[in-house]
């Protein structure tokens, strides 16, 4: 009888493995569609924000630094095939976004209080390497809309790299404000049961609201 459940608990335990799994793979799914759909409205009304990055943060803050890391990557290179090539060559500096804003919900760094510290931690790093592509691969032109800021910066004794640099780090902080904010709503307001189903564990109970955890 005892060996009847634990075999019984074994394929529970299995399955619910096996849902935890699909519900990541359609997280990292859903992720990469917001980045491409976020890069194009950014893209076509030439925009001074990205919005290439809700997705990336989104899976950071649910599923850590490693998983933050792969939305970037596969939405740069479907972007970078189809539509926008320099999405491409950023995608190196999305994914350390990912990673950073996985870092950043691990710190609790994305509350009200301190939500400026947190985007700052989540900007400061990919800027760094985002300006440098920007510098020495296409010197200081993409297809950002904050790519008519540089040049009119560039003409000043500052340089083209400190443009590029001030540019970035002022559209991108807002850009990854914009983000965090966004997600952080919609965390707030997924019920309890969802949430554990993406993070691998067993939700239960009315999927309409948020739930508390059974600890019995």
């Amino acid at each position: 009888m005892r060996a009847l459940e634990n075999n019984s608990t074994g394929k529970s335990a299995g399955s619910t493995n096996g849902r935890a799994s699909v519900y990541r793979i359609c997280l990292l799914a859903m992720a990469v569609v917001i980045n491409i759909v976020g890069a194009q409205i950014a893209l076509t009304f030439r925009l001074p924000v990205y919005l290439d990055s809700v997705g990336t943060i989104l899976t950071g803050a649910f599923l850590g630094p490693v998983y933050g890391m792969i939305p970037n990557l596969l939405s740069g290179v479907i972007l970078g095939m189809t539509s926008d090539i320099y999405s491409l060559y950023f995608a190196p500096a999305g994914m350390v976004t990912g990673l950073m804003a996985g870092l950043a919900w691990k710190l609790h760094l994305v509350n009200k209080k301190r939500i400026w510290l947190g985007t700052a931690l989540v900007t400061l790093p990919g800027t760094l390497m985002s300006s440098v592509i920007c510098a020495v691969v296409f010197g200081g032109i993409t297809s950002s809309g904050s790519t008519v800021l540089v040049q009119l910066l560039a003409r000043t004794p500052i340089g083209m790299t400190a443009s590029i640099f001030l540019v970035q780090i002022a559209t991108e902080y807002l850009d990854r404000l914009i983000s965090i904010f966004f997600v952080g709503t919609f965390l707030k307001a997924l019920p309890y049961d969802l949430k554990c189903r993406w993070r691998g564990g067993a939700g239960y109970g009315d999927s309409s609201k948020p739930l508390q955890q059974n600890h019995g």
